[in-house]
């Protein structure tokens, strides 16, 4: 078992949803439409097992649809009339297995068994073409239950009915309570989250403030920041805490809590940090993409205090030597999937050294300690850069020549063409998404919104932000759809009349509010409103979602569109 803890390619577990049972021959799998579809030949299967073992990833990211940046399930695909209808229930008909008989079964060889709500399921025929690889086998003669509790998608109609297809038998009535008492839920010491929150994924806990309230602080309080989670939340005695640093000349360094603390200036620096899927839903509605259905405000905004990077590396003997060698620096956090597989991101090491960079260990954030969905007792935040390499409950520090091996450093948060599909797509071919792009959005106006006919003016109110530092100089607003344009005013304070002095160049971390109230237009049945901003750098937002559309829905930033109504 202990080689699978080092699968770097498959982070997330994925468990047995097979296909039509055929106890004479292996079913061989092709991909269609980023779903795997089924044929029933056995001639082709060398074939096909051969291109899952080279492609794995390529076609398993079906499971994004839950949002967790990982493989949670296959997401078989086939007609329905050939689909099972056989409910995952106790049948009379089927013969009764102990847990020890189940037990039994726990390798290729002498079948692979498992359980799940009382049923008793044979899977050895799928685990050959399994796109997770060996980590099927974890599960090989337990219950399905520990395991898929770790993504709520699991829970499907469609995956429990391909799930039955499979079903030999039921699990003995006291070994099934058994199973029952001892399955926990790894999410049951997940914190309590603000009720005002929008809810994208419940297991593993993924949720945005409304935009209406996103915008009524300049910093964003901790309860209503966004979160993104792509696994439980680890819970962390700080106490017993250690940072571990791996590749500098000393060897391993591992750090306290109070080390952090007292052996290194504090420093505070504010910081936006946005979802590579913001905005999401736009997309979604051109084409379907894989992803959670994130709205507009995958995005906040906060101070954040701890230690920097460079300050902690360098005090460990960082130097000519190890700049010479190494190119990246990968971070892990402690929170880790059932094969002990942490979360894992990584950002070059010009960025990670760079006294303009300001990367930093954080240890607070709005000037108190981490919150537990937002990292505590440490993360580090990487003002500029997309939210995934934030890593939270930061474990480790990997000074290195490569990049992070993590799947959502190698195959996942990539852009591509429209163009590709799930069959097509190449995950190698595209870089690491790291600095952002230019964006903006309307707050206070919802799409399919009325307003008064007798009001004279039109107040428009969003956020703008732009990646890598790059200063927001302009947001543009139109009525009308984009014929004309008005300038909006651009607010980077707390204090809405008054604008703080422009960062330093290359240095701008945190978003800016902006707002104009522009006379009605006299005699419109609708208004599409719509904004778009521009960088210090004149990147501009392009008009319109189908031309940057990709596969994964990530990067969305075209002008947004409100249409409101005039009644």
């Amino acid at each position: 078992m202990q080689h699978l803890r080092h699968c770097k390619s498959f982070v997330h577990v994925s468990f047995p949803i097979a296909p039509r049972q055929l106890k004479s021959r292996v079913p061989a799998v092709s991909v269609r439409s980023g779903f795997l579809a089924l044929h029933s030949g056995r001639s082709n299967r060398d074939q096909q097992y051969s291109r899952f073992r080279g492609l794995r990833f390529r076609y398993a990211i079906t499971g994004l649809v839950a949002g967790t940046g990982a493989v949670l399930a296959y997401g078989l695909h086939h007609n329905k009339a050939e689909q099972a209808t056989i409910p995952v229930t106790r049948t009379n008909s089927l013969p009764v297995y102990s847990q020890e008989e189940v037990i039994k079964h726990c390798s290729v060889e002498k079948g692979v068994w498992v359980t799940y709500k009382g049923g008793v399921y044979d899977i050895t025929d799928f685990v050959a073409i399994h796109p997770g690889g060996d980590k099927i086998l974890l599960a090989a003669g337990k219950a399905l239950e520990p395991f898929w509790a770790l993504y709520a998608v699991h829970g499907q109609e469609h995956i429990l009915e391909i799930l039955s297809e499979y079903k030999i038998g039921i699990l003995r009535a006291e070994d099934n309570k058994k199973e029952d008492t001892e399955t926990a839920d790894p999410y049951s010491t997940d914190p309590a989250r603000h009720p005002a929150l929008i809810v994208n994924s419940l297991k593993p806990f993924n949720a945005e403030p409304p935009p209406a309230i996103l915008t009524d602080s300049y910093i964003t309080p901790s309860a209503i920041f966004f979160k993104r989670n792509h696994l439980p939340v680890p819970r962390v005695d700080p106490k017993t805490y250690r940072l571990k640093i791996e590749g500098l000349p000393g060897g391993t360094v591992s750090l306290t809590l109070d080390d952090l603390k007292s052996h290194f200036p504090k420093h505070t620096i504010m910081a936006t940090l946005q979802c590579a899927g913001n905005r999401r839903s736009e997309m979604n509605k051109v084409k379907q993409v894989k992803g959670l259905n994130w709205g507009i405000a995958a995005i906040s905004n906060a101070t954040w205090s701890g230690a920097y990077l460079r300050d902690v590396l360098y005090h460990y003997g960082f130097g000519p030597e190890v700049a010479a060698k190494a190119r990246h620096v990968q971070f892990e956090g402690l929170d880790a999937d059932v094969t002990g597989t942490a979360y894992g991101a990584s950002i070059p090491l010009n960025k990670a050294m760079s006294e303009e960079g300001d990367v930093l260990l954080a240890y607070e954030m709005n000037g108190e300690d981490l919150p537990a969905d937002h990292g505590f007792p440490v993360r580090v935040i990487v003002p500029g850069v997309v939210g995934a390499r934030n890593v939270k409950w930061l474990g480790k520090i990997i000074i290195s020549e490569e990049e992070s091996q993590s799947h959502w450093q190698q195959n996942d948060y990539k852009g591509f063409s429209p163009g590709t599909d799930w069959d097509t797509v190449d995950f190698k071919s595209a870089p690491s998404i790291q600095e952002l792009p230019i964006q903006s959005a309307i707050t206070n106006l919802t799409d399919g919104s009325s307003v008064d006919r007798d009001m004279e003016n039109l107040t428009v109110k969003g956020y703008t932000w732009s990646g890598g530092g790059r200063e927001v100089v302009r947001v543009d607003v139109s009525l009308d759809g984009g014929k004309t344009w008005h300038v909006a005013k651009l607010q980077n304070s707390e204090e809405r009349e008054i604008s703080a002095p422009s960062p330093p160049p290359g240095r701008a971390w945190a978003w800016k509010f902006w707002e104009i109230t522009i006379p009605l237009p006299e005699g419109v049945q609708e208004l599409e409103v719509v904004c778009k901003a521009v960088d210090s750098s004149y990147n501009t937002q392009p008009d319109s979602m189908p031309p940057i559309w990709n596969l994964r829905g990530v990067l969305s930033n075209a002008w947004h569109r409100v249409r409101v109504k005039v009644k």
